[in-house]
């Protein structure tokens, strides 16, 4: 079933811009860079990657009669504020459950940031004391069933999106629009760089261009860049996601084991802390390219890019697209780092 017969809602502005970082690819001496910028993706409260998920799923939203969307996210959850967008702009509720993933105590860290944004777009949002865990929360049943019994109709979405059924089409269609992208700026990216924790971001990649291979040989690769500290979990989570992906989109063939790939090694001890790695990428892609990156996610990415470019991981003669999934609005909750 080819991603364009899927039905899908449109929420962002298009494709989202593709542009070359040539004062960081001086800067390390390596591989030529380029960025593609789901944090300019959208009009709804500054965008990111859970936008692009949501297009696909808002149709059964739509078709399931729901009032109210109910997610889960930690504080500073980039995703629990998107949804909270999509629910506006559908004229819908938001119901938000958002856990202390991160035992951070930066004032305001419950206060500010994307947490903030979700409160000011009338999400009805309540804080809960359990850690982080990628899985699937009983907190979060227990937010769908007060719903119901309050006479909502509730619908739920899972952290990130990742667990929804169609949680790995938008970054299928991803690797579809990468690859129109390409053909006209005439480049081919050999390697794709994107943080992974919930997984379906990096796992709808995997699919996509595992469908764009059976016509496109050229060889690729999609690195995967754990930011999430459990990385078994993860990395199994991505492969069962990438792999349903691919039966949905009717890859025809089942997914190689090195087309799953998530590395370890910038994510530090715990999820959502940031590390000596994660501050310094941070300043190096705002002081090269003007490029602001979070420390949750894109911090720890760019990390790992920075880190295998240098180590000549990924050769001088790559050319590499880093995903930007978006996130900065956490930042406020972390401005004791800098």
């Amino acid at each position: 079933m080819p991603i364009s017969d899927f039905e899908r809602y449109p929420l962002t502005f298009g494709p989202s811009p593709v542009h070359p970082l040539d004062n960081l690819t001086r800067h390390l001496g390596g591989a030529q860079l380029w960025a593609k910028r789901e944090d300019c993706n959208s009009g709804l409260a500054f965008g990111g990657n859970k936008t692009r998920k949501l297009e696909y799923i808002v149709p059964d939203i739509l078709a399931s009669g729901a009032d109210t969307l109910v997610s889960i996210g930690g504080y500073q959850s980039n995703h629990t504020r998107q949804v909270a967008a999509v629910a506006a702009k559908l004229g819908l509720q938001a119901r938000l459950v958002q856990e202390k993933w991160v035992d951070w105590d930066d004032p305001g860290n419950d206060r500010v940031g994307n947490i903030l944004l979700s409160r000011i777009m009338g999400a009805d949002v309540r804080l809960d004391d359990a850690g982080f865990d990628i899985g699937i929360r009983s907190s979060w049943q227990t937010a769908l069933d007060e719903v119901a019994a309050a006479g909502g109709v509730p619908y739920p979405i899972p952290a990130g999106a990742s667990e929804h059924e169609l949680g790995g089409l938008g970054f299928a269609n991803w690797a579809f629009e990468v690859a129109e992208q390409e053909k006209q700026l005439g480049v081919f990216f050999d390697t794709i760089v994107v943080c992974t924790v919930t997984g379906s971001t990096h796992a709808g990649m995997i699919a996509g261009f595992a469908a764009l291979s059976e016509i496109d040989p050229r060889p690729r690769r999609v690195l995967g860049i754990d930011a999430s500290a459990t990385l078994t979990k993860t990395t199994d989570q991505v492969g069962r996601i990438a792999r349903h992906t691919a039966e949905l989109i009717k890859l025809g063939r089942d997914l190689r084991d090195d087309e799953i790939t998530v590395l370890e090694g910038w994510a530090g001890d715990l999820y959502g802390i940031p590390v000596e790695s994660t501050v310094e990428a941070i300043k190096l892609s705002a002081r090269t390219e003007g490029m602001i990156i979070d420390p949750v996610y894109e911090g720890k990415s760019m990390a790992g890019l920075i880190d295998l470019v240098g180590s000549g991981e990924i050769g001088k003669d790559s050319t590499v697209l880093y995903a930007h999934l978006g996130g900065q609005p956490a930042l406020n909750a972390y401005s004791q780092i800098f």
